[in-house]
């Protein structure tokens, strides 16, 4: 793994805040209680957690233009939402949480390779700290996160399985995956392809066990984080 920082309550306003650095890729994410569920859920009793994702101009090296001046979303940025509000909601009681949704904001400000990984990592991290609150003032019972959520990347570089790749190796890989897993060790999703080459079952499972490592890693980083 790369360095990993994490600043808990980064911002003074939102219920749950983190800055995560994983090497060069620093993601700020903010959570955002609401007393609202979105309508095909209304009345049902059931919680909701979404996310949304977004990347400054100058969070690469060059600049990109901002998605809000063209008046749409991309498609890699509606992707990656919704992959984070996925993987988010994978480790939610639902019903425990009750009929409030909770808005995870990702947004990159340097990039480096694996931002969607450090935003589900993160948003966990500040979707954490607003439940905290929510348990705090009396408003849930019992704890909706029901286990840790945290992804990491990890790919076949020069030949080489390689954990947490940066963009460099990111760009150069053979084969690269996304591994999002709970603090079990459950797997709640792999995106994983080959471009320019092939991979035997022998090296997924040998990339599959190098995300466990570093997912393991990430896992004990939130728990300190939010302790």
């Amino acid at each position: 793994m790369r360095p990993v920082s994490i600043e808990t309550g980064f911002t003074k306003h939102a219920e749950g805040s983190c800055l995560i650095k994983v090497g060069d890729t620093h993601v700020l994410c903010t959570a955002t209680i609401e007393d609202r569920v979105p309508p095909f859920i209304k009345g049902s009793g059931l919680g909701w957690v979404t996310a949304e994702y977004g990347m400054l101009p100058r969070a690469t090296n060059t600049r990109m233009r901002r998605e809000a001046a063209s008046g749409k979303q991309g498609g890699r940025t509606v992707e990656i939402q919704r992959l984070i509000g996925r993987a988010l909601r994978a480790g939610v009681d639902r019903v425990a949480l009750g009929e409030r949704q909770i808005t995870v904001d990702c947004d990159v400000l340097q990039a480096d390779g694996g931002t969607r990984c450090a935003s589900i990592t993160g948003g966990w991290i500040a979707l954490r700290l607003a439940v905290n609150k929510l348990m705090k003032a009396g408003d849930v019972i019992s704890d909706p996160l029901v286990d840790p959520v945290a992804a990491v990347s990890c790919g076949i570089y020069a030949g080489q399985p390689v954990l947490d790749l940066d963009y460099p190796e990111d760009s150069e890989a053979g084969v690269d995956g996304n591994f999002i897993m709970t603090g079990s060790g459950k797997l709640i999703e792999v995106q994983m392809s080959a471009e320019g080459s092939v991979f035997s079952r022998e090296q997924m499972t040998s990339l599959l066990d190098l995300a466990q490592k570093g997912v393991d890693e990430l896992v004990a980083a939130q728990k300190a984080a939010t302790a």
